[in-house]
């Protein structure tokens, strides 16, 4: 089963700095498993000394009075719009139920402060039944940010994956300008895209350079007219200094050229793609792009003000591994 929230990126997710820091027990299957970013596999036959080999987070059958639960530092602070909690392959070993827990601390606080801090933690998910070798999905009505989430089980048993999908909302109060507005670590979010045949979107905006081709936003072969495209609404309106598009890995699939658009929404942080369309102004002319580089534009970038949201359109197809966008977040020191 898939939601709308689905749609934003995980907060949790290894690759972002997400971590699983504490657990009461885990017996059966490490904690660690319960991010890992493919999805949970069976090994038909395959024991270990203290049973059948799970790719998850499992605890053993609990035989007094409680719960059991684990602790998620996430790896973007952010808002959370929902959950998915995958019991995959845990067919007669799943919990009955589960509840999730959200609190906001600055730093990098140890297992036992968490564990101290109990008054900090407050509710985002009450007790909620779970169904076995399902995903689990569960909407979060919920606006405030969170760094660390709580993951409680009733009473035992087995969790394969958790994803926790949502908006992060960095500390700007630490951040110095210019700072990259379109990742996703700092809040940028691409909304939307011709194409993704090959490559997640999401991909153009997550940090560090690109592992391999199939690290990036990638397009399928286009056989007619026209071009391809993508949307992002940058993580806090500012004026764009600098931009990198990035071609690493795509050595025969590059585009020919790319063009940056930009737009000034204003206090509409929901607008419509349609609502933008008639208001795009050039930041960047379309231009040749070489395969397998990065390349930076700061003195060929067009005045276009501030900006809200950025489109970039590839010609006439292909993949790009990253985009960032530098500017002074409005508000920010310079």
């Amino acid at each position: 089963m898939t939601a709308p929230f689905t749609d934003f990126v995980d907060l949790a997710a290894e690759r972002l700095g997400g971590a699983v820091i504490a657990a009461n027990d885990e017996f059966f299957a490490p904690k660690e498993a319960l991010l890992r970013a493919h999805e949970a596999e069976w090994h038909e036959g395959e024991y270990t000394d203290r049973g059948k080999w799970m790719d998850g987070w499992e605890t053993r059958r609990r035989r007094t009075p409680g719960h059991d639960w684990c602790v998620v530092r996430l790896g973007l602070p952010g808002v959370v719009r929902g959950v998915v909690v995958d019991t995959a392959f845990f067919r007669g070993n799943f919990p009955e139920s589960c509840s999730l827990e959200g609190c906001d601390l600055s730093g990098v606080p140890t297992p036992e402060r968490l564990q101290m801090a109990s008054s900090l933690w407050r509710p985002l998910l009450e007790q909620s039944k779970l169904e076995g070798d399902s995903k689990n999905v569960f909407a979060i009505k919920d606006d405030e940010r969170v760094t660390h989430l709580r993951l409680n089980i009733f009473p035992d048993g087995g969790v394969a994956r958790l994803r926790v999908h949502g908006e992060a909302r960095p500390d700007w109060s630490r951040m110095r300008g210019p700072v990259d507005l379109a990742a996703a670590e700092n809040g940028g979010r691409v909304l939307a895209a011709s194409d993704m045949f090959f490559g997640h979107r999401h991909n153009l905006i997550m940090p560090g350079r690109s592992t391999h081709m199939g690290d990036g936003w990638e397009t399928k072969r286009r056989r007619g007219p026209g071009h391809d495209w993508l949307v992002l609404k940058l993580a806090r309106s500012g004026i764009i200094e600098r931009a990198d598009i990035d071609t690493d890995h795509f050595k025969g699939n590059a585009p020919g050229s790319a063009m940056l658009e930009g737009v000034d929404a204003g206090e509409d942080s929901e607008a419509s793609l349609e609502s933008l369309e008639k208001h795009w102004k050039p930041l960047l002319v379309q231009t040749p792009l070489q395969p397998h580089a990065r390349h930076t534009y700061i003195d060929e970038l067009q005045q276009v003000g501030r900006s809200t949201h950025v489109r970039l359109s590839i010609y006439p197809d292909g993949g790009i591994a990253r985009l960032r966008l530098f500017g002074v977040p409005d508000g920010a020191s310079a």
